[in-house]
């Protein structure tokens, strides 16, 4: 089954086309559009808890949404919980788009998952009753996601939430990867965890120098075995970066060698940040503004095996005027 999935590595998670009067007032009309187009977002963006997070002096456990805006009318989801006591209840983190004004649509395991606001009221629920199962997959003890939560003033109780900077289950052919970030002594580190592998399920964990943004799963050698693949970005420079593991006829894992664009003086002329990663079927595509210019380049990866290890290499290079 053919796939197209883009992740944008800028903070992005879609794009918006925006239609334009004269080619004078385009950037104006742009502006404008922009500042429509990410209202709802900003409105709803936030915090959300639910009601036993009021009472959580008296050692009530909770459950905490994360809101934030992101361009193309989608909004990044993260699901946190009270982690002072003991395990976290929830965890999860996921994308919503716009379907209607305040109702957010994000598709979990084919299931779409529904995320209402009303007020400071945030209602989580699947689109089918049928599919409400999938909403327990990210909790512990019998705990659901779906469910009613209150928007607050503040920041979640720093004290007893859940310090997970980023979770993420994905599977692909009956092979898992739960892929999630955590700071430890002032440093990010990402950990990836295997699961429904023949010999080894051992974890790995790797230092950042950035944030995870996002992470996918596909099967880039078409050989019955997924790869995951995890974008991270630099807040501060804005460059991006990426961290693969390839699974071995089912039974084990390796790692997947990404080299860093500055390494390469074929495509890093005009190279700034600002990257945008995707995964298009059984390519690896990267993206970023060419400076000094109006244009993007655009880098496809095909990964193959190398002499030691496999390794994401390039196919091909293209440039085109930026939208």
């Amino acid at each position: 089954m053919k796939r197209s999935k883009r992740i944008l590595l800028s903070g992005l998670v879609g794009t918006m086309l925006i239609a334009c009067g004269p080619q004078t007032n385009k950037k104006e009309a742009e502006k404008e559009s922009v500042v429509v187009e990410n209202a709802v977002e900003k409105a709803v963006a936030g915090n959300y808890v639910t009601p036993d997070y009021f009472k959580r002096g008296e050692g009530y456990d909770w459950v905490g949404v994360k809101v934030e805006p992101r361009d193309g009318k989608q909004l990044a989801i993260a699901v946190r919980s009270r982690a002072d006591k003991k395990r976290p209840t929830c965890t999860w983190d996921v994308t919503a788009r716009e379907i209607s004004e305040g109702v957010f649509r994000a598709v979990v395991d084919e299931k779409p998952v529904l995320f209402a606001f009303e007020g400071d009221q945030l209602t989580i629920k699947t689109e089918k009753a049928e599919d409400e199962g999938v909403l327990y997959f990210y909790c512990s003890g019998g705990a659901t996601v779906a469910g009613s939560y209150q928007k607050i003033a503040e920041e979640l109780d720093p004290e007893q939430v859940d310090q997970t900077l980023f979770s993420q289950v994905l599977q692909l052919q009956g092979i898992g990867f739960h892929v999630s970030s955590k700071m430890k002594e002032g440093k990010n580190w990402l950990t990836i965890a295997p699961f429904g592998l023949e010999i080894s399920n051992r974890s790995v964990e790797h230092e950042m120098d950035g944030q995870v943004v996002w992470a996918e799963v596909e099967d880039l050698n078409s050989d019955g075995s997924p790869e995951v693949v995890v974008f991270i970005r630099n807040e501060e420079t804005t460059k991006g970066s990426v961290i693969a593991y390839s699974v071995n006829n089912r039974k084990s894992m390796s790692d997947v060698y990404f080299q860093d664009i500055k390494f390469d003086s074929s495509i890093n002329q005009g190279y700034e940040g600002g990257d945008e990663f995707a995964i298009v079927e059984t390519t690896l595509s990267q993206r970023f503004p060419i400076a000094g210019t109006n244009k993007m380049r655009q880098v496809n990866y095909e990964m193959v095996n190398g002499e030691s290890s496999r390794v994401f290499k390039v196919k091909s290079v293209n440039e085109f005027e930026r939208p």
